[in-house]
């Protein structure tokens, strides 16, 4: 009997030997994260007129037909273009037993790089929410909001998380667990998760993020270290602690806390409330076990903060706490640890790009 948590990796290789993970062509062993499957694009781009969800009893495939504007062969690679929607089969597919649901996100690259992206199912009423006894395809829904990008085939821009039963830490759980180990720097704040608080006052300069430039060129997703940083971002800056968000900008900004995942545990960024102001937290996250662990190398990892205004200026100010860490128990500890071991591009982090930019 499955333990209640997060499945880890080793659970994960076990369900793709039962074929309740499907692939064409097989899973590559990179794609396996400790808590966490990436997925890959598959070979075709098709541009629709409207962001959608299939809808109880209803195919992609036949909302696709629906709503398809044109497609794009996406072996050799081609441009999604900022502003536009696309739908893009993945390579692999689901087959979940009972009991075991999963939830999917973006990665953090591509969040930084403020592309929407987004899994959806056959039947499917939510957005990256995949219930128990799923069988069928799964696809990407990408929305490229700041930049053009040139996509290919077989990249790896989402990834699935399965868990078995409610796996989510409760407020009393949460402050124990603190107690033990601590979770964050300085005081936790903890209503509903781990809340957390953007930087605006750092221990060195003035640089306390980056705004997105509007007229920018294509960057191809498999260029790592390739961009030069002043062709894409205005660096933000300020001395006083605060800066004025303007509507439709996009921002990659750090949190004030260095966060701790410890090993038998599992994180998600979530949006905190919407009432504390004219913004989002663009929240393509998951946290895997040892993200800033000690155990995996690290001593607390800042958490970039892809932010977004919405429809009026909003002043953001220094501490002032813009989204929450949902932690998760594992069902078992993964063979390996985020940062330890493996190429994990993020561990020990502060105010950081995406890879693809070069400092």
């Amino acid at each position: 009997m499955t333990v209640i948590g997060v499945l880890p990796a080793q659970s994960l290789r076990q369900m793709i030997g039962r074929g309740e993970i499907t692939a064409e062509p097989a899973i590559l062993d990179a794609q396996i994260q400790p808590a966490s499957l990436d997925l890959r694009l598959g070979t075709v781009a098709y541009r629709v007129r409207a962001s959608f969800l299939a809808g109880h009893g209803r195919r992609v495939a036949d909302r696709i037909a629906e709503f398809e504007m044109h497609r794009m062969d996406l072996t050799e690679g081609a441009v999604l273009e900022k502003g536009c929607v696309y739908v893009i089969p993945l390579m692999e597919g689901l087959a979940l037993p009972p009991g075991i649901t999963a939830v999917a996100n973006a990665k953090s690259s591509t969040g930084r790089l403020d592309l929407l992206t987004r899994t959806i199912t056959d039947g499917g009423v939510e957005f990256d929410r995949i219930p128990e006894g799923y069988k069928g395809p799964l696809y990407a829904e990408v929305c490229p909001r700041s930049f053009s990008v040139l996509a290919r085939a077989g990249q790896r821009l989402n990834q699935i998380r399965f868990r078995h039963g409610q796996a989510q830490l409760s407020d009393t759980d949460l402050r124990a667990l603190h107690a033990a180990e601590p979770l964050v720097s300085g005081e936790a704040v903890i209503s509903e998760g781990l809340g957390f608080s953007v930087d605006l006052r750092p221990a060195e300069g003035d640089l306390v993020g980056y705004r997105a430039k509007p007229h920018t060129g294509v960057i191809d997703l498999d260029r790592i270290g390739h961009y030069p940083a002043p062709e894409f971002w205005e660096e933000v800056r300020t001395r006083d602690g605060r800066i004025i968000l303007d509507p439709g900008a996009f921002y990659i900004l750090v949190s004030r806390e260095a966060v701790t995942i410890p090993p038998d545990y599992a994180a998600e960024m979530a949006p905190y409330l919407a009432m504390v102001g004219e913004f989002r937290v663009h929240y393509a996250g998951f946290f895997d076990p040892g993200f800033g662990h000690s155990a995996a190398g690290g001593h607390g990892s800042r958490g970039v903060l892809e932010v977004r205004c919405h429809e009026a200026p909003f002043v953001l100010e220094h501490g002032q706490i813009v989204g929450r860490l949902v932690y998760e128990r594992m069902s078992e500890r993964p063979e390996t640890l985020y940062g330890a071991g493996i190429a994990s591009n993020y561990q020990g982090q502060g105010l950081k790009l995406a890879k693809h930019f070069r400092a």
